[in-house]
């Protein structure tokens, strides 16, 4: 089963469009077709963003809602602690926390929307591609 590490942008515009593509994922991953990997760091991240304010009024979920997102985002997923830290992406170094949960949890892929990891491509043999060129090769 394939092994994938999610950026925050991805699940933002699940959790704002679920029959979008990256919709669509993480019903792959709730549906035990891919097995997602998080880490400490990147269920930090998802929780602080969809409690910004702005976004808030957009998905319209209360603090609770988004707490019981991430224990749920935790329920069927591998959470792994990255034994090191990486410094890859020089431009935005929140970035290298997808790295290195990638690295640790022995993920195929990374999927995001985010140029600064899309424009590696590849990293240690993982491959870095957006939702709608993951959902083609699936």
């Amino acid at each position: 089963m394939l092994r994938v590490v999610i950026d925050t942008n991805i699940f933002i515009s699940a959790v704002l469009k679920p029959q979008s593509n990256p919709g669509l994922i993480l019903n792959l991953v709730r549906g035990s077709r891919l097995v997602l990997i998080l880490s400490p760091d990147i269920l930090s991240e998802i929780e602080r963003v969809l409690l910004y304010p702005g976004l808030r009024k957009m998905h319209g979920l209360e603090p609770k809602e988004i707490t019981g997102y991430i224990e749920n985002l935790k329920a069927f997923s591998k959470v792994v602690t990255p034994g090191r830290r990486l410094d890859v992406i020089e431009a935005d170094p929140s970035d290298n926390i997808f790295l290195e949960c990638a690295v640790e949890g022995r993920a195929d892929f990374i999927i995001s929307g985010d140029h600064h990891l899309k424009d590696l491509e590849m990293y240690q043999g993982i491959k870095i591609v957006a939702p709608a060129v993951f959902l083609k090769m699936v």
